[in-house]
């Protein structure tokens, strides 16, 4: 079996916590930015986990982090 090769630009955007879960970023975090509740730009900041009907699609991209 080949080495397969992870997709970098997936890499740089999913993280992987210890227990197995896909954790991602929150897009839209810097257009009007000031007018947001600070709640809001709370959450921009947190790792959201990646739903559950996209899990196998990002996984297949990082064949060696899960």
């Amino acid at each position: 079996m080949p080495k397969l090769k992870t997709n970098k630009s997936a890499a740089r955007r999913f993280k992987i916590t210890g227990t197995g879960k896909l954790m991602r970023t929150k897009g839209m975090k810097s257009h009007r930015r000031r007018t947001k509740s600070l709640r809001v730009r709370q959450e921009f900041d947190r790792m959201q986990p990646v739903s559950t009907a996209d899990v196998q699609r990002v996984s297949r991209s990082l064949p060696y982090g899960l």
